[in-house]
């Protein structure tokens, strides 16, 4: 079967201080590291097991998991497997990039976020001029914060047309028409994020094609659902695949509801749902207009 994996460990530090972060500058204790460790290393092993299976993989860490090195070599390993379509990871891009030269490039993907404030323009820039000469897949992404605005416009002008700059709405803000638009230029897609989708009782892939998975194994349809379904490692997840609805009544952030059956973020990003990258960059897509009302 094909199926898509979105894996959470127990780490919980970060390099980085975003104010709206509660993991910001969290330093795990050496048994907090050890514990992540074992468990990404029990969930790679998995990984490699299911040889019966088109898996991909997308590691959402709530810290920075490239600046260890077990998030490297673990994604660098899967990304040679014959049965990985994609591994690919969220992270903010602080790490030395030279680690995935050992990785298979037509597998690797990097979900890669720019924070103005916590570092320069030209250090992220560079980074990423590092990945293109390494031929590594990735996006760029930003938060809608208006105190970023510049930054981000400097970062776009600078960044190659086949990179994809996302703009994600920023946490709690409602934006104007003229706010909306200004961000909108930058990304074409915006109004994807600009307002939570309704998503009560629609069809969502969550819970059949698509999973999440926490540091001890345990299956949930996405993130943002509580209710188990199962233990991915005695298997008792496969039972409870099925298709079911979204039982939320909205959903705001784009690793969930990218699924959502209603909406047509399978067809936009074909080939790079994981990563974020649309289908059919760089070529420029119309700008998305998408009311609160029409959320869905």
């Amino acid at each position: 079967m094909d199926l898509t994996v979105l894996y959470r460990g127990p780490l919980a530090s970060c390099d980085y201080d975003c104010p709206y972060c509660p993991f910001a500058k969290r330093r795990d204790t050496r048994a907090e590291l050890v514990a992540d460790r074992e468990a990404l290393e029990r969930f790679a092993r998995w990984a490699a097991e299911q040889r019966g299976d088109r898996l991909s993989l997308l590691f959402t860490p709530w810290g920075e998991g490239l600046v260890r090195s077990w998030y490297r070599d673990t994604l660098a390993e899967l990304s040679r497997l014959p049965h990985v379509a994609r591994v690919a990871v969220q992270t903010n891009l602080s790490h030395r990039v030279r680690w995935t030269a050992d990785a298979d490039r037509d597998t690797l993907a990097l979900w890669t976020t720019y924070h103005p404030g916590q570092v320069g323009h030209d250090r992220f820039l560079g980074k990423c001029r590092e990945l293109d000469a390494a031929g590594v897949r990735y996006s760029v992404g930003v938060v809608g914060d208006p105190a970023h605005l510049e930054a981000a416009r400097r970062m776009r002008a600078a960044l190659p047309d086949h990179v994809y700059l996302w703009v994600n709405a920023q946490e709690g803000r409602t934006y104007t028409d003229a706010e909306a638009a200004r961000w909108t230029a930058l990304d074409p897609l915006f109004g994807y994020s600009r307002h939570p989708h309704a998503s009560a009782g629609r069809a969502c892939r969550t819970g059949e094609s698509v999973i999440s998975v926490d540091g001890q194994g345990t299956v949930r349809r996405c993130h943002f659902v509580p209710e188990p379904l199962g233990n991915l490692y005695d298997g008792s997840y496969r039972v409870a695949l099925r298709p079911r609805p979204c039982p939320l009544g909205v959903c705001d952030c784009h690793i969930g509801y990218v699924h959502l059956e209603s909406l047509p973020l399978y067809d936009v990003f074909a080939g790079g749902v994981l990563e974020r990258v649309p289908r059919d960059w760089p070529r420029r897509a119309d700008p998305v207009v998408v009311t609160a009302s029409a959320g869905g």
